[in-house]
């Protein structure tokens, strides 16, 4: 009788992960999307990829000490994934491939995050010498991953067999694949599909759920740039962390030192995370919006966040020619006048079809003058988690606004009308949103209308140099001088009358703009100061 407790105290533990591992474990769909494809899954293939996602949850605690470091990695995986124009879904081939371990060595000698000979190492740029490995850098081989799998997928025209080569080489691919995938835009998986992808599918199905969710503290990994040569001894007295801590994350460094040179240096910072938007749950709908809320918003990272999208590089003073700037990383054109796609497309070199398709364009929508379009087809993912809705908006320009997909924008979020859109609403822009939970709102503030009156005018109203509304501020209070501001590139009527505190209306009448909102770059417009 008195063993019975101690063997019950002996399963409990098992007992305990049992529940978390049925709790946790994310289910393989019989659909789903990889880069630009759309992958099925028969239910044969999806009960052997669902044993392998058993298997990566089966132990609760490596999952979560794994769990940490796919996280504390990941934004730079993604950031450097996203700068070569590979498809954000390949990250989780790192994970597949050494766990997110510096140093980790395979069976036929391939090193580092990445897992790669010094050979191909090598033909990626990367340096490998008794100084410095750079498959042990989770920017340089990430990058030389990057470049290895678009110059695969470049020949074979297809990112499933662009993957599989990762393992067994492009000529390899080539041999088994053959052609009966190139250019192919749905993958049937079943028995006979190649295993390496099958195991990355696991891979993509068991953390896609967890990026960004950390299974203890709040962590960083910092990067900052240091001149060599120097020690870590040094380098940890400027940084506040131990010499080891420098050196387990360090592990390129092949010595310990920093050579000669300029190098990213990492360490592990505490505090929060640089992750998007906070989104403010609750059960209770917000009935009205405070002055201290919407401070706080304005100072946010989502409000910073949203203001410095798109993002514009390149030519700039050649925007509106082809082949002169990039948006949002995607290859696009400022257009310079107001005019319909089809002619806007002639002129930049374009089918009209794939011009209208790539924007998404409604029927009938011109393409107006300052805005900025993409010639190469947008992601399905955008590279921010959330966007908060801001009053005016609607779904194409937040689609246009961070390069994501439109069709991918409704999709993720259960939403199909711009009627449904509310202002504050929290939109998912990277992962789908859970069937039946309800998107989060949270306070944003809306542009304040001042206190207008209507004045009987028995003798005509002396007219300005700028035409007066016909409803004029108290007309007891003397009217401001003017000031004026001059259009910059991206700005949008709403961005300025936010800047100067008035609203888009009174813009719009100061300076005769019509209906349809349009601004030019350079243009001087007029603003009455409250």
């Amino acid at each position: 009788m008195k063993s019975r407790p101690i063997t019950l105290f002996f399963f409990l533990p098992l007992i305990f992960a049992s529940l978390w591992a049925e709790a946790q474990i994310p289910q393989v769909p019989s659909q789903l999307e990889f880069a630009d494809l759309i992958v099925r899954i028969n239910p044969q293939a999806q009960r052997e990829i669902q044993l392998d996602v058993d298997a990566l949850y089966r132990n609760p605690t490596y999952f979560k000490v794994k769990q940490d470091r796919v996280n504390l990695f990941m934004p730079i995986v993604e950031r450097e994934l996203r700068k070569q124009g590979v498809p954000d879904d390949l990250k989780y081939l790192v994970i597949q491939e050494s766990g997110l371990i510096a140093d980790a060595v395979s069976t036929s000698n391939a090193v580092g995050f990445w897992q790669f000979k010094q050979g191909t190492a090598e033909e990626v740029g990367l340096r490998v010498d008794g100084q410095v490995d750079e498959r042990k850098n989770i920017i340089t081989s990430t990058r030389g991953a990057a470049l290895y799998l678009k110059k695969h997928n470049n020949v074979l025209d297809n990112w499933m067999t662009a993957l599989v080569s990762y393992q067994m080489g492009l000529g390899g691919a080539k041999a088994y694949f053959g052609n009966q995938f190139t250019g192919k835009k749905t993958i049937e998986v079943d028995r006979n599909t190649h295993w390496y992808f099958k195991k990355y599918l696991a891979h993509k199905v068991a953390y896609q759920s967890q990026i960004g969710i950390f299974a203890s503290s709040s962590q960083r990994l910092a990067e900052v740039q240091v001149q060599g040569p120097v020690t870590m001894a040094s380098l940890s007295k400027r940084f506040g962390v131990s010499e080891e801590h420098l050196k387990e994350f360090n592990k390129w460094a092949q010595q310990g030192k920093i050579p000669a040179g300029t190098y990213t240096l990492f360490y592990i910072k505490e505090g929060s995370l640089p992750v998007e938007p906070a989104v403010i749950k609750t059960d209770e709908k917000p009935t009205q919006t405070k002055p201290s809320q919407n401070a706080s918003y304005k100072s946010s990272p989502a409000y910073k966040q949203a203001n410095s999208f798109p993002r514009i590089s390149g030519n700039t003073t050649k925007a509106s020619q082809p082949n002169q700037i990039t948006v949002n990383d995607l290859s696009g054109v400022q257009a310079p006048n107001t005019m319909s796609p089809s002619k806007f497309a002639d002129e930049i070199g374009m089918k009209e079809k794939k011009f209208v398709k790539i924007n998404d364009l409604p029927e009938g929508e011109k393409v107006e003058i300052g805005k900025y379009y993409y010639t190469e087809k947008k992601k399905a993912s955008a590279e921010v988690e959330t966007h908060v809705v801001q009053p005016g908006e609607d779904l194409w320009s937040i689609s246009q606004k961070y390069g994501i997909r439109l069709a991918a924008l409704k999709s993720k979020n259960r939403i199909r009308r711009d009627s449904e859109l509310k202002p504050g609403m929290v939109l998912n822009l990277r992962e789908p949103r859970k069937r039946g939970e309800e998107i989060p709102i949270i306070p944003v503030s809306t542009p304040a209308q001042p206190t207008k009156t209507y004045v009987a005018q028995s003798e005509p109203v002396k007219q300005e140099s700028v035409e007066e509304p016909t409803i004029i501020q108290q007309a007891t209070a003397s009217k401001p001088s003017p000031s004026y501001h001059t259009v910059s590139s991206g700005e949008t009527l709403f961005a300025i009358s936010r800047k100067y505190g008035v609203t888009v209306e009174e813009l719009k009448s100061w300076n005769k703009i019509g209906s349809q909102n349009i601004i030019t770059v350079g243009q001087k417009l007029v603003i009455y100061k409250p």
